[in-house]
């Protein structure tokens, strides 16, 4: 296994579906109570263990995700409500170190539990038409409102498989 990248590289099927956008939108509903079930739990020597030398801790992991989820929620709305907007990015390794990553990890399961929910609601109405709706992000170039939506996903899930590694260390 690549612990960098433990449950592999994001894969988005050449032709996204609705029934894609469903089984993302049920791991998306149901990722702060899975988050929860691993990390309400944890002391400090816990919540500062990393998945490998020189990674964040999971009390920075649990923040980026709620981060990272804000950005791509945005990104997603700005998709579908402007003509091809571009984005900017944020310097993920900067936002990692501030200190609101200090705080507990409640406060960004509580964020995550909003934007989630915003998402999964706003999802459940995608069409099909909509999924091919783009964004320009000014590194990455255009990314459409379907791969957006298999990245959020994704991109939890990627970074829970982190945390597990990290706990288990």
């Amino acid at each position: 296994m690549d612990v960098k990248f433990p449950i592999g590289p994001l894969q988005v099927p050449e032709q996204v579906t609705l029934a894609n956008v469903k089984e993302w939108l049920q791991q998306t509903e149901s990722y702060t109570t899975r988050l929860r079930e691993v990390v309400d739990s944890l002391n400090e020597e816990q919540l500062n263990k990393t998945y490998r030398e020189g990674a964040w801790t999971v009390r920075q992991l649990v923040h980026h995700i709620a981060d990272s989820q804000l950005n791509m929620y945005q990104r997603l709305k700005l998709a579908l409500t402007d003509d091809n907007p571009t984005v900017p990015g944020f310097n993920q390794e900067k936002w990692a170190v501030l200190p609101d990553n200090d705080l507990p990890v409640e406060s960004s399961i509580k964020m995550l539990e909003g934007i989630n929910e915003r998402i999964v609601s706003l999802g459940q109405r995608i069409t099909e038409d909509q999924l091919k709706r783009e964004f320009t992000h000014e590194t990455n170039g255009p990314i459409t409102v379907a791969k957006k939506l298999a990245k959020l996903a994704w991109h939890e899930e990627h970074h829970f498989a982190h945390i597990k590694i990290a706990l288990s260390n």
